[in-house]
């Protein structure tokens, strides 16, 4: 029996909205059990819960360690975006607009972390900083994380040029204004929306990170993440997935705030 595409079409949407359904489950499942574990009574990780509570929540927030962890961790994710899109927006400049020998290689270059395992370049930069004697500093955090951020960061910005029509930039400076104020006037406003997403996945990057972040950590100055994973190896309170919970809270603020300014700029869509 042959189907209308009427028909046929009704299948596919209903198919695809099951199958995307499924998948996103499979993926937010694990992250709402996080959440309601953080509210649990038990003082151990037990699912269901056995009742509800917000005593954990008041741990942590009376706990001086872990909010210095989280204090840490917001100022190194600050300090890695700004580092992140003060270099990255030159070099994309230079990367798209640049007429010289190897620029592919130094794109390649640029965009290596992004494909190098990262365990490899958290060792080699551990090793370096031990023998400069900065392990354990907010230098050494800020720096090993804007190696990881700083492609994402690059690339945003990168897409957000090769969208430019240069020739917009090019009348501002027939009009009278000079090269800088052209770039300044009319080029950073339109490709605002790249350097937002550059900004926005290093911080993220730089929130979420673990690995590099324990190699860097020291008793007086550690991540959020690398408190956690100190913690789990101790016990298994509530307390970790009151952590994980704002860990996770804030990077969907993030990117909620991110929505709501792309919105606002219609050029960015």
């Amino acid at each position: 029996m042959l189907l209308s595409p009427n028909a046929m079409g009704l299948r596919l949407r209903v198919g695809l909205y099951l199958t995307t359904g499924v998948i996103a489950a499979f993926l937010l499942l694990p992250i709402l059990f996080i959440v309601l574990l953080s509210f649990g009574s038990s003082q151990w990780l037990v699912f269901p819960p056995p009742g509800w509570t917000l005593k954990w929540y008041g741990q942590f927030f009376s706990n001086a360690e872990w909010m210095e962890s989280a204090l840490a961790s917001l100022k190194v994710a600050v300090l890695t975006t700004i580092c992140s899109v003060a270099l990255g927006l030159p070099t994309a400049f230079a990367l798209v607009r640049g007429k010289f020998p190897g620029r592919e290689f130094l794109y390649g270059l640029f965009t290596l972390p992004m494909i190098v395992p990262l365990v490899i370049i958290a060792v080699a930069v551990y090793a370096l900083f031990l023998k400069l004697g900065y392990t354990g500093t907010l230098f050494s955090f800020v720096v090993s994380h804007v190696i990881v951020a700083l492609p994402f960061t690059i690339i945003s910005i990168i897409n957000s040029l090769k969208l430019f029509d240069q020739s917009i930039e090019d009348a501002a400076v027939i009009c009278g204004a000079s090269r800088l104020q052209a770039v300044f006037k009319v080029t950073f406003p339109a490709i605002r929306p790249g350097m937002m997403a550059g900004a926005l996945f290093a911080f993220l990057v730089s929130w979420d990170e673990v690995v590099l972040s324990v190699m860097m950590a020291s008793p007086t100055l550690q991540t959020l993440p690398v408190k956690m994973w100190t913690t789990l190896r101790q016990d298994l309170t509530p307390v970790i997935a009151v952590a994980s919970t704002l860990l996770i809270g804030l990077s969907v603020l993030v990117m909620v705030i991110a929505a709501v300014l792309r919105r606002r700029n219609p050029a960015s869509a």
